[in-house]
């Protein structure tokens, strides 16, 4: 039964630690009557929320979708409808290869008032939680970032644009493309370029790789690295001090060899 006006509330829920979350989103949660939460979402995030609150997990992964994206949208509707303040909860930023402009434009079809809070992006915060600066005075003045996998399940093309360039490359959702990834930069005789993978950055189950183009591949296989993870591309990789030593002693096993 509806006891207060419509409403969603689009929140960022950040890189994956809780702590990371804005004061805005806490307290959007607080007057939340329903949360809609993502798999990228951390669940510690939902205590914030009143005990009273309907959660729903509307989590997508690769060949496991919860709901399709046209009933989450429904779902936002007929719960805001239903019992008034919605919070919607997504991974890192709503707006960054999150979908939130679809969901916002189909709760205003209702009439249905929308805010959004911003949400700290795991573009920036996963790297920067590795020390790695993704643009840094005299060596990378531009960054790209890019989704590794398009909604048509393609390698996106922007990737072999941005190979092309000097600018670091962080890409996301792209692990399962990573092998089609390392050959384009392969293509552009980038194979000594600085790579990290960082899976489930920011949380107590991080798991870093450190290599280079030519080198990632096997990385990966011996630290059995998957999703969700960040591919960071460039020489701000080499610059991280605290993947410094880790670096060098990479680069010094790959010199014995």
């Amino acid at each position: 039964m509806l006891n207060s006006k419509p409403k969603v509330t689009l929140v960022g829920a950040g890189p994956g630690d809780p702590d990371l979350l804005t004061l805005k989103a806490v307290k959007a949660l607080a007057e939340a009557k329903v949360v809609l939460y993502d798999a990228l979402a951390n669940e510690e995030i939902l205590d914030y929320a009143p005990k009273t609150a309907i959660r729903i997990f509307v989590g997508k992964r690769i060949g496991n979708h919860a709901y399709t994206q046209d009933q989450i949208n429904q779902l936002i509707v007929d719960n805001a409808l239903t019992y008034g303040h919605v919070v919607r909860l997504k991974g890192g930023d709503p707006f960054i290869f999150g979908r939130g402009s679809e969901e916002v434009e189909f709760a205003e079809s209702f009439g249905i008032e929308t805010i959004v809070v911003p949400g700290i992006s795991s573009v920036v915060a996963v790297p920067a939680s590795q020390g790695i600066s993704i643009t840094k005075r005299g060596v990378s003045e531009s960054f790209w970032a890019i989704t590794g996998t398009t909604s048509d399940r393609k390698l996106s093309s922007d990737i072999a644009l941005s190979a092309k360039s000097s600018a670091t490359v962080v890409i996301l959702m792209g692990m399962h493309k990573l092998p089609q990834i390392i050959d384009l930069f392969q293509k552009e005789d980038k194979g000594n370029l600085p790579v990290a993978i960082i899976q489930n950055g920011t949380t107590t189950e991080e798991k870093v790789g450190v290599g280079t183009v030519d080198s990632i591949l096997e990385v990966v296989k011996q630290k059995e690295l998957g999703s969700p993870a960040i591919i960071v591309l460039g020489e701000v990789v080499r610059e991280s001090n605290k993947l410094k030593d880790f670096y060098e002693e990479f680069l010094s096993k790959e010199i014995v060899r």
